[in-house]
């Protein structure tokens, strides 16, 4: 029981990454994009670049996505309380503002307050405050956790007539106040012996050389059924686990605010964990997978599971979302989602291998594009030399495995079935999907990510799984006895706003 808790609460702690996750990535692709069209090679190619109004958008598009990486610990901060509050979210959002800034504050004070010697200690100026603690991403999470454990303890506290104003919701604000305020008086003290234990954990993988980049990717993939995948991308894009350049912490950090600065070579050993060991698999690999699939699908069925394919294989290709491929195999055969993994592992590790030097976080052809093919000495065509043998690796071994199995990966009758309401109808496929959580009653709270429907519920036994399966899902997670994850891929966002309309929760 204990360690389903745990579980929920990384699961939910993942979830609540996804906001500033998303956020990172589109000012990614834009920093990307400006970035490049800003670089001579490219204006000598593209006259058209050179005109002042031109060159003006590029440099206002490429400062102000630049200066959004730097509000990593403060997005993570109010996005974590968040998504960990369980009632009046808004307030907690509120809160994790309040409690990171109180925490800079309070940690400068006695940082410059010159009475202990604080000199081996990491500072910085952020959000104004002068020399402050420098935590980087784990002051936002620290943060973030604090506030949304404070909120749900005390946003319904109730305190007499007289001081009744300073209760409930109000009262959130003041306790992480007070309770910020002693945490950055204490943590400079605890961080100094932290930070050389996170130093030395980011030196032993990288001196682990392309051994523990396959280890990197091998994970990368196979945490995928538990959505603790977010956390470990998050601790090496975002903090010194991924490493640290020029004072920049985390690889992804690091990248995008140096990779127009200095040569490609400077940054390679950063890219490993980035995007660039995705792109095989997303752009050849598992669009091979998936014409395996339809292959062996029985010819009755053919139809249904092209429909499934074609709608897979374009959000892998272009975006790099796999999870709607992914699940389609998952449960129905698990060694082939173990052989994905592996290969995954591979493909970290052979791009790194090989000297690629391709940032940001997805693994569509988008990213590819931007961070690769205009990108001087990124050696992007390592791409086309092994997501072809990739692909064909991919397209035998699922087609030989599901045929000796007799496998079929299904595809349900209604995925296509409408999500949106009109007129204030409500879709009949909403209707089911609360019908198969157990109903109303059942239903705690809905969240969603960028492909799963995020539940918790009272009672585990009055889920109908296959009702649920008729509703489109490609895949239902239980995490423990009171948590559940429904995977629909891209249309979920549609799906969890009509269940809120419905439940009003």
């Amino acid at each position: 029981m204990k360690k389903a808790k745990i579980m929920e609460f990384f699961s939910s702690l993942g979830r609540s990454l996804m906001m500033p996750i998303a956020t990172l990535a589109v000012a990614g692709l834009l920093l990307g994009l400006s970035a490049a069209l800003s670089k001579p090679q490219v204006q000598s190619l593209i006259p058209f670049l050179k005109t002042n109004g031109v060159l003006y958008i590029i440099s206002l598009t490429k400062t102000i996505t630049g200066a959004i990486f730097g509000l990593i610990p403060v997005l993570f901060a109010i996005s974590i309380a968040l998504g960990l509050a369980k009632k009046d979210k808004e307030i907690a959002a509120f809160a994790g503002f309040v409690g990171y800034y109180t925490f800079l504050i309070s940690a400068s004070i006695i940082i410059n307050s010159k009475i202990f010697n604080f000199e081996t200690l990491r500072m910085a100026n952020i959000l104004g405050i002068k020399n402050t603690i420098e935590m980087g991403a784990f002051a936002g999470i620290l943060t973030g956790i604090v506030v949304a454990h404070l909120h749900n303890k005390y946003y319904n506290i109730e305190f007499p007539t007289a001081i009744a104003f300073y209760g409930g919701k109000r009262f959130v604000a003041i306790v992480v106040m007070f309770v910020m305020a002693v945490l950055g008086q204490v943590t400079p003290f605890i961080w100094i012996p932290v930070s050389k234990a996170i130093n030395s954990f980011g030196e032993f993988i990288a001196n682990s050389g392309h051994g523990g980049i396959f280890v990197f990717g091998f994970l990368e993939r196979a945490l995928i059924p538990t959505g603790l995948h977010h956390i470990l991308n998050s601790v090496f894009r975002t903090t010194p686990v991924g490493g640290v350049y020029n004072g920049v912490e985390g690889c992804l950090n690091i990248f995008l605010q140096f990779f127009d600065k200095v040569d490609i070579s400077e940054l390679r050993q950063y890219t490993s964990f980035l995007g660039q060991g995705k792109m095989p698999i997303m752009i050849f690999g598992l669009p091979a997978a998936a014409y395996a699939i339809y292959k062996t699908t029985p010819q009755d069925k053919k139809n249904q599971v092209k429909a499934l394919m074609i709608a897979g294989v374009a959000t892998s290709v272009v975006s790099g979302i796999t999870e709607p491929l992914e699940f389609s195999f998952m449960f129905a055969a698990p060694a082939l989602f173990l052989f994905h993994s592996v290969m995954a592992g591979l493909s970290f590790g052979f791009m790194s291998l090989f000297g690629a030097g391709i940032g940001n976080t997805g693994g569509g052809i988008i990213d590819m594009i931007i961070y690769g093919v205009i990108q001087p000495g990124s050696r992007w065509w390592l791409i086309l030399i092994l997501g072809p043998i990739f692909a064909v690796i991919y397209y035998f071994v699922f087609k030989i495995y599901l045929e000796k199995k007799n496998i079929t990966i299904e595809a349900n009758n209604s995925i296509d079935e409408e999500t949106e309401s009109k007129d204030g109808a409500v879709p009949d496929v909403i209707e089911k999907i609360i019908l198969g959580l157990g109903g109303d009653d059942n239903i705690v709270e809905v969240n969603n990510c960028f492909s799963r429907l995020r539940v918790d519920i009272k009672d585990i036994e009055k889920i109908d799984e296959s009702l649920i399966k008729t509703t489109g899902s490609m895949g239902i997670v239980k995490l423990s006895n009171t948590h559940v994850q429904i995977i629909y891929g891209a249309k979920v966002e549609n799906i969890a706003n009509n269940v809120h309309k419905v439940l009003g929760k």
